[in-house]
């Protein structure tokens, strides 16, 4: 396997378009609820782990004056990112950084990006953080909102026992068959990750453990509004 980022998932980027539609079920439903979720009024978008833009433009499409910054530490997901951006015209209202959210949750005075965000959005990357780093992180986007500022998860979930997980998976077999291929198929073109900076391999938490985290952050919204056996939207307004 080649070796790549956490969250790359493929060992070439140009599969994961693609790929990642075989291997998470209803993965564009799950970012059409996101980007519902954003007041299409909002200015000023913080992206955690944009990836190769999917969920950006849903997001730039939706808020014709939006202005967003997203956070990726791989240059290549980053670069594929932009390309897609200033394919679609959107690049003068896009920012993409080379840098670790889990570092800007630690340390933000080293990331020159900001406050007073009208939303924070994120797909398929806090996962990849400790329960502790996600909490951290989770007070970092709630201070970084405006007042009635919103945050907007999607992420695999860990299954809360031994009969879901199983239910999950067959879920995702069945998902891959629908799409003419194998889940097995799939998974043969995804890269071997390892550690780096703050995140590492999956780390996922129960749906009930991220919502008390966003509790306990201060939003006075908590909120599911999309759940798909193992994959859900989750968030809170603050």
């Amino acid at each position: 396997m080649s070796q790549i980022y956490p969250g790359e998932v493929f060992a070439n980027t140009s599969d994961f378009d693609a790929g990642i539609r075989q291997l998470l079920p209803r993965y564009d439903e799950m970012l059409e609820v996101i980007t519902r979720c954003v007041p299409s009024t909002s200015r000023k978008i913080l992206e955690l782990g944009c990836g190769t833009g999917e969920l950006t433009l849903k997001i730039l499409k939706r808020c014709p004056d939006a202005e967003i910054i997203a956070l990726d530490y791989s240059p290549r997901m980053i670069n594929f990112a932009r390309e897609k951006v200033t394919s679609f015209g959107y690049q003068q209202r896009w920012s993409g950084k080379e840098a670790d959210f889990g570092e800007w949750a630690s340390y933000p005075d080293r990331f020159n990006i900001g406050a007073d965000f009208d939303a924070c959005i994120s797909s398929l990357a806090i996962h990849h953080l400790t329960d502790e780093m996600k909490q951290n992180l989770f007070t970092r986007i709630y201070e970084s909102l405006i007042p009635s500022g919103c945050f907007w998860n999607a992420d695999p979930i860990l299954p809360s026992c031994p009969t879901l997980a199983e239910v999950y998976k067959l879920a995702r077999e069945e998902w891959a068959t629908q799409q003419g291929t194998t889940l097995a198929d799939v998974r043969a073109r995804i890269g071997s990750s390892s550690t780096y900076g703050y995140s590492s391999q999956d780390q996922l938490a129960t749906l009930d453990a991220h919502l008390q985290m966003l509790r306990q952050t201060g939003f006075s919204t908590v909120a599911v509004p999309w759940k798909y056996y193992g994959l859900a939207v989750f968030g809170g307004i603050k």
